[in-house]
């Protein structure tokens, strides 16, 4: 992995954490991720036209990707209102990167180093660390969490094959974001329509604002997938936990332990680990 690779998604994990803590501040949880991911629908609908489209080849990935990134979605906001973010986040970021790494080497033929491995193995276990840092989560939050990090892994895998058939990155993300912003934004016009509307006009300039994080956040990290191993580039990106964690002490002003500023700095070793291997 080049520096350039490394830094671009050090950068991607910081626009995932900025867009989450949008999504966290928010009053409705479900409403804020749909007001992001109906800003990068449009964004993505705009952008469209002057991008180059994928091949054909990447179709059904594009379509089986906007399964599992809506349930995704919609299982994000179910665990927040059952559960405490700064918990179950964690959990469901740390667990998909190891997933990632068991599939692709296993059924993708994916050869890691050891040192790419070790990297890994901190990052998970410090995440999983700082998941299970505080305050218990109820089991029904830790349940969803787990769930949604399979997932994540899915989305993830399914992804990675299918921009490396669409030919084009820019091509690939822009229609994955607009397929799952539209499919959520559909949903909630036709069975909440004045509610959403309501929050939708009320909070429209954080929406877009976190919909141009998710779209940047993903976009660089589809495009790394490119140019690094699959597992190297999903374990990297959950260093967001580690711009999260400032983000909540800086902005949000939320109190961080010390078991949670050993599981950030244990992040940031996984990082280097992997940026060395």
């Amino acid at each position: 992995m080049t520096l350039s690779v490394f830094l671009i998604l050090l950068f991607a994990a910081l626009l995932h954490a900025s867009w989450n803590a949008i999504v966290k501040a928010g009053s409705n949880k479900l409403y804020s991720a749909i007001s992001v991911s109906g800003s990068a629908a449009l964004i993505a609908l705009l952008l469209l036209p002057f991008s180059p489209q994928p091949a054909w080849a990447s179709a059904p990935y594009l379509a089986l990707s906007c399964v599992l990134q809506v349930v995704y979605t919609v299982l994000v906001a179910k665990t927040y209102q059952v559960s405490d973010m700064s918990q179950t986040y964690p959990l469901m970021r740390g667990t998909a990167p190891l997933l990632v790494a068991l599939i692709s080497v296993l059924a993708l033929g994916e050869h890691l180093s050891v040192m790419a491995w070790i990297g890994i193995a901190v990052i998970c276990l410090a995440i999983l660390g700082m998941a299970f840092n505080g305050r218990s989560s109820p089991r029904k939050g830790i349940v969803l969490a787990l769930i949604n990090a399979c997932f994540i892994a899915g989305y993830t895998l399914v992804d990675g094959t299918g921009v490396r058939l669409s030919g084009t990155a820019l091509g690939y993300t822009l229609w994955t974001f607009f397929m799952n912003g539209a499919c959520l934004v559909i949903w909630a016009m036709i069975a909440r329509r004045r509610e959403v509307s309501r929050y939708l006009s009320a909070h429209w300039k954080k929406g877009i604002f976190g919909g141009l994080g998710t779209m940047g956040s993903y976009g660089l990290a589809l495009w790394a997938m490119t140019q690094a191993p699959l597992a190297v580039v999903a374990a990297l990106r959950e260093t967001s936990i580690l711009f999260g964690a400032l983000i909540a002490f800086l902005l949000l002003k939320e109190k961080v332990s010390g078991m949670r500023i050993a599981a950030a700095c244990g992040i940031a070793l996984g990082a280097i680990l992997l940026r060395l291997a």
